[in-house]
């Protein structure tokens, strides 16, 4: 168990955390959540230790090991991949190594070999023997070949690094592991691997994820940071999100009555239940619910962009687009070649890669940035695009515009009133208008792009990795105005829930042609058929 008593943390004026009090206990899986800036990852450093509270306590059960997700990566350099992994159980390699250093001795004395024993029964508790296969497992499973585990450590890309770091994190079978952005760099199917290991762990996991889909997969509750206060809610994150938008319209409706009120979120939680039970952890969730006190469940406090995209200039006619034959190569290598596809008004697709240039290039040329490439395409003389890159850097370089002028040069209509209006809807209000576009973070950046997308009024939306940067209200927020977008959708995302909630047909580009399938995104990814036929065009890479 992990204990959390009377903790604060103050940055001179600033008060991040104040009186917290909480536990968390064996078996479950908390998802830390906060809008950005709250302190998501400073309070998982100061239960890690890296971090001393102003007030208070952090106080772990005796005997407990704690794992952490390791951000940095220069201290692993010079070391192998696979010992960099066991290195993860800080007590078996220190006895390895002890062992090994005992045994190396020239003149072995009697006492070195009450010394070896006792350390070989230390090793032998700790399943010392299998370490080297299960840390070699814990590669493999998160997509490092074997051809990599004996190499050093700075031979791998950043990719490969993040991969390695995890597999270390959750070596040995920690009792508490902290986990910070775990999914970021890895493709869908690792994702889902990490998934099936964290809804089976019989531990103490804490979370921060920015990915609703493994919040929901893989969590019993919600550590929700707000207003410096930590409350724990039973539940995943859908649940937590939809209770809390249920409160927050109850509570704006004063003429409805308290039985009532009562009497609706009865309803909510049994059906919630209901659904959890298909859930992998469907025993102990549903129970989980079924003990929710009402009394216990808040209105949230969070803020919500408002991402609206249906303000077209024009309706979209029958005609979209037509691509024929469409080739795209970099440096020698075949990004996709031979591409053909039409777009019915309406859809909304989901592209896919398992080469992320080869997205980032088909939106280049169908936004017009590229000229050099093989085959043509055609936009409908209806079609009015609005385009989001994965890379915004572009739009921002050298740009010391404050934000109201950053975007009224995007404006046809260059009132203020006006352009505030579009700032407003992404959470830019009062002097946080008047911000030096340079000195805006990822996320406010990616904002202020998605208020140039609702002002240019466009019928098809073009989005390369929309969330990219984006905190969770956000993003719950975009992909609640996609989906209620009335027109034509192209849009490449890593985040689960986004691509199967909003896509209804999937295209997806490999070096040997496209994929096209009108289906969720969830049933392309089971799909039998689909699986064999993305093996066949990957060349067997994905088999």
């Amino acid at each position: 168990m992990i204990s959390v008593n009377n903790l604060s943390l103050r940055y001179g004026k600033r008060v991040l955390f104040e009186d917290v009090n909480i536990k968390f206990t064996e078996g479950n899986c908390y998802g830390i959540i906060g809008a950005n800036g709250a302190g998501k990852s400073t309070f998982m450093k100061i239960l890690s230790g890296e971090i001393d509270p102003t007030t208070g306590r952090v106080d772990i059960s005796k005997g407990s090991r704690m794992s952490v997700l390791k951000q940095h990566y220069h201290e692993f350099n010079e070391i192998t991949v696979l010992e960099t992994v066991i290195r993860g159980n800080t007590t078996l390699f220190e006895v390895m190594k002890e062992k090994e250093l005992v045994y190396a001795k020239e003149d072995f004395t009697e006492e070195d070999g009450i010394k070896a024993g006792e350390l070989e029964g230390l090793f032998a508790e700790m399943d010392g023997w299998n370490a080297e296969s299960d840390a070699a497992t814990l590669l493999s499973n998160l997509g490092i070949k074997e051809e990599f585990h004996y190499k050093a450590f700075k031979e791998l890309d950043g990719n490969q690094k993040v991969r390695v770091l995890l597999a270390q994190a959750l070596f040995g079978h920690p009792d508490i592991l902290l986990l910070d952005e775990p999914t970021n760099d890895l493709d869908l199917e690792t994702i889902t691997w990490l998934e099936n290991f964290l809804a089976d762990y019989d531990k103490i996991v804490l979370v921060v994820s920015h990915d609703r889909h493994f919040l929901d997969t893989v969590c019993t509750h919600v550590a929700d940071i707000d207003f410096g206060k930590i409350n724990i809610y039973t539940g995943n994150y859908t649940f937590w999100y939809e209770s809390s938008q249920l409160l927050l319209k109850q509570r704006g409706d004063q003429n409805k009555k308290a039985e009532d009120k009562i009497a609706e979120l009865k309803e909510f939680i049994a059906r919630f239940s209901a659904n959890a039970s298909k859930s992998k952890q469907a025993t102990s969730r549903k129970k989980a619910l079924d003990k929710i006190k009402l009394d216990e469940m808040r209105p949230s406090n969070r803020k919500y962009p408002a991402i609206l995209f249906n303000f077209q200039v024009r309706e979209a006619g029958d005609q979209i687009i037509e691509v024929k034959n469409l080739g795209k190569s970099l440096h020698g290598e075949v990004l996709f070649k031979d591409i053909s596809f039409d777009l019915k008004r309406g859809q909304k697709v989901a592209v896919l890669s398992s080469n992320s240039l080869a997205t980032r290039a088909l939106y280049a040329i169908l936004s017009g940035e590229d000229k050099e490439y093989e085959g043509s395409y055609k936009w409908g003389v209806t079609v009015t695009t609005s385009y989001l890159p994965s890379d915004n850097t572009a739009y921002f370089l050298n740009d010391n515009n404050n934000l109201i002028d950053w975007l009224r040069q995007y404006s046809e209509e260059k009132d203020e009133t006006f352009i505030r209006g579009f700032l407003g809807r992404m959470l830019f209000s009062g002097e946080e208008t008047l911000k030096k576009s340079t000195v805006l973070s990822g996320g406010e950046k990616v904002r202020c792009m998605l208020s140039r997308m609702m002002m240019q009024k466009g019928n098809v939306l073009l989005m390369d990795e929309p969330t990219n940067h984006l905190d969770l209200e956000s993003i719950t927020a975009l992909n609640n105005g996609i989906k209620d977008f009335k027109g034509t959708v192209l849009f490449t995302t890593r985040d689960h829930a986004l691509a199967n909630t909003v896509a209804d047909r999937i295209l997806e580009l490999t070096p040997n042609g496209l994929i096209d399938r009108e289906m969720s995104f969830d049933e392309y990814m089971t799909n039998e058929r689909v699986k064999a036929l993305r093996a066949e065009m990957y060349g067997g890479v994905l088999a």
